[in-house]
């Protein structure tokens, strides 16, 4: 562990949480990676980082995490959940349909999942942080439809509204604390670290790395100009106002 280095617990290590570990190890920080399966600790392990096994939509597993990454590279100053909230089987079209076609369980399966993940990573990391009583930096990252919902696809926004909601609560209670919480959207899809998304247009995905780097900016920045919401749109992806 390097003295002095700052602190970094990542969950969802497998594409863009492996592309944040990678900025911030090159930037010095010590760095822990949460995953579930044992790929993905493996390449977390490979990047020198600490890997993790939990699962963010526990909070005593989130809580546990926490507790094995201070304990290893020292007092956390940022935590970051770019982990997907979605597991198991979803039926039918993607996002959940037309509300008048979807069907009864469809709620369950698509709206749910985001804002409890998010409850979970966010309740569990508050009470940690603030047990420690020191200033940190908490990042939650979620996709466009936090913005605005899309016809066909308004069970998924109803999720990420519910993630931004949760995310901006989280950022008022904890402001007189010292933690900045911010909600990173990334209104685009990701480019996968290796290989292709089939049928994108790669000019208009997120590249993770430029996305890692802006985490590293909303860790890095001071109290007086904190920024709790921070949308990322690749040029090549249209943009909603």
């Amino acid at each position: 562990m390097a003295e002095d280095a700052c602190s970094a617990l990542v969950f969802g290590a497998r594409n863009l949480g492996k592309a944040i570990i990678e900025t911030l190890s090159g930037a010095g920080w010590n760095v822990a990676g949460v995953a579930r399966s044992d790929a993905t600790l493996e390449g977390v392990a490979a990047l020198r980082a600490l890997a993790i096994r939990a699962d963010v939509t526990d909070p005593d597993s989130v809580g546990e995490a926490l507790r094995q990454a201070a304990a290893a590279n020292g007092p956390l100053d940022l935590v970051v959940n770019a982990a997907s909230a979605y597991g198991g089987t979803r039926s039918g079209p993607f996002g959940g349909g037309p509300l008048v076609e979807a069907a009864p369980d469809a709620f369950d399966a698509w709206a749910l999942a985001p804002p409890r993940a998010a409850f979970s990573f966010l309740s569990a990391t508050s009470r940690f942080l603030v047990g420690h009583g020191r200033p940190a930096t908490i990042v939650q990252v979620t996709g466009g439809s936090s913005r605005r919902a899309i016809p066909g696809r308004g069970l998924w926004a109803a999720g990420a509204f519910g993630v931004r909601a949760l995310t901006q609560a989280a950022a008022l209670e904890l402001r007189e604390r010292g933690i900045h919480v911010a909600l990173l959207i990334v209104d685009a899809g990701i480019e996968p670290l290796s290989g292709a998304r089939e049928g994108a247009d790669t000019a208009a995905l997120a590249d993770p790395h430029e996305i890692a780097r802006a985490v590293l900016f909303l860790a890095e920045q001071g109290a007086r100009a904190a920024t709790h919401e921070l949308q990322v749109t690749p040029l090549g992806e249209r943009w909603v106002p």
